[in-house]
């Protein structure tokens, strides 16, 4: 059972336990030890997002990789997708990622990829955890690796995004807000956008260390949609602090979550036979209307775990080359080895551009259920397990939907919360059921 990481990487408040500069030091020289393979030259390659903890956690996973004899090439601010890359250009045996995610600026987090851009498995998330608990990080006066910087990073990512956009179309007749959550794509996405010909309108493009994913950002696009209808935009662009997930909105403000980007290129991909299988993999907070709308078309969607790293996981297992979550992490495998919020737009571009259709248009295929997603936050560490009262209502809920909807709680990988989800016909019945769970769930907390 893992006791740090959680679905993706490790995550907390940036200079309190676990993410101490401390604890972040043995990372470094637990997760260099892992990936040391004989005698070699051995290179990790280390970048982060914009937060101000950043430059903390940089310089301590640095020193305890270079303590263990491994050297560690430093990038600076880049995406995750963009690390996943790196590590496979630069022929690197891993990397590191200093972020997290959509999470406010005083949480940090580090996640780890392999030598051939995998995020890691949970034996060998565990196999880190052990070298650390264990005190098992001998270091040697004779073996310290040294640390270099690549200026050049920046441009090897947009070079390679940019050969993933078909040749014979380009963004020229599109007028794009993009934005950047002042996070790690801040400079990236409107230059790779830019140089694709699309007139962009860049928003939260200016990190100060403090405000990456301030009321901006993947997981808030009030002020995209605000500023898409302003400027008369084709479509408005959000990524999140560390630019692997993606969310539309549409020339009307309309939001176009994961699912949406799903299932239109599924269907895209499939009419010209490029779709291996005629399947997807989505994970189980997906709408049902998704699998129902793409099962209609002769397209399957096999379901797995919550995280993006499940969802690479299970594409692999079946020869998929597709897969994504409704957060806005989307994979094309055949791109990159993780989800990666620009390439994602690029695919989706070239759709609405090969059909010549608008988002508004092209959402049309897919008929999503009405959904409701809570978050509870929760004081201290606790299982559902031990929520009695709670189980009686989920069944009670679920007798209720019965075989026109359904109801999923589980614990948050990324934070300490719970989520919930509903999904059926009508809205407001499962908007009543919802707040009933919340009720029902926040009494038997605070009994606990």
């Amino acid at each position: 059972m893992k006791r740090f990481f959680g679905t993706d990487g490790i995550r907390g408040k940036a200079n309190k336990y676990p993410l101490t500069v401390d604890f972040v030091l043995k990372l470094g020289q637990a997760s260099a030890k892992l990936f040391k393979n004989g005698n070699k030259e051995h290179y990790i390659v280390v970048g982060k997002d914009t937060r101000v903890s950043g430059y903390l956690f940089e310089y301590a996973i640095v020193s305890g990789i270079c303590s263990m004899g491994i050297n560690a090439t430093l990038v600076g601010v880049m995406p995750t997708p963009a690390i996943a890359f790196l590590i496979r250009s630069l022929r690197a045996d891993a990397g590191v990622v200093i972020s997290a995610s959509h999470n406010p600026y005083y949480d940090n987090g580090i996640k780890f990829f392999s030598s051939k851009g995998l995020k890691l498995s949970d034996a060998l998330e565990e196999k880190i955890e052990d070298f650390i608990l264990s005190n098992n990080l001998e270091v040697s006066d004779k073996s310290i690796g040294k640390a270099y910087r690549i200026e050049t990073a920046i441009w090897r990512y947009v070079e390679y995004v940019k050969t993933t956009f078909d040749k014979d179309i380009d963004l020229k007749n599109i007028k794009i807000v993009v934005d950047c959550a002042n996070g790690a794509n801040y400079k990236i996405a409107p230059l790779a956008f830019s140089e694709l010909g699309a007139k962009v309108i860049p928003i939260n493009n200016n990190p100060d260390g403090y405000n990456i994913n301030e009321r901006c950002g993947s997981t808030f696009t009030d002020g995209l949609a605000k500023k898409v209808i302003e400027e008369k935009a084709d479509l408005g662009i959000s990524f999140d602090g560390d630019g692997d997930r993606v969310i539309f909105v549409d020339e009307y403000g309309s939001v176009i979550n994961g699912d949406y980007i799903l299932g239109i290129c599924a269907i895209y991909l499939n009419e010209i036979n490029a779709l291996n299988n005629s399947a997807i993999v989505a994970n189980v907070m997906s709408n049902m209307g998704l699998k129902l709308s793409l099962n209609n078309r002769g397209i399957k969607v096999i379901s797995c775990p919550v995280g993006d790293r499940y969802v690479v996981e299970t594409m692999l297992s079946n020869g998929i080359i597709l897969g994504g979550e409704q957060s806005g992490h989307i994979v094309f495998l055949g791109h990159n080895s993780t989800g990666d919020g620009l390439i994602s737009a690029l695919q989706l571009l070239k759709v609405m551009i090969k059909k010549n259709k608008r988002l508004s248009e092209l959402k049309k295929c897919i008929n999503m259920l009405p959904q409701v997603q809570k978050n509870i936050k929760l004081e201290k560490e606790i299982a559902i397990e031990q929520l009695e009262k709670t189980k009686i209502a989920l069944d009670k809920v679920r007798s209720d939907l019965g075989s026109k909807g359904r109801v999923l709680i589980r614990k948050s990988g990324t934070e300490n919360a719970l989520r919930l989800l509903l999904e059926g016909e009508d809205l407001n019945k499962i908007s009543k059921l919802a707040d009933y769970l919340i009720e029902t769930v926040s009494r038997e907390l605070v009994s606990i």
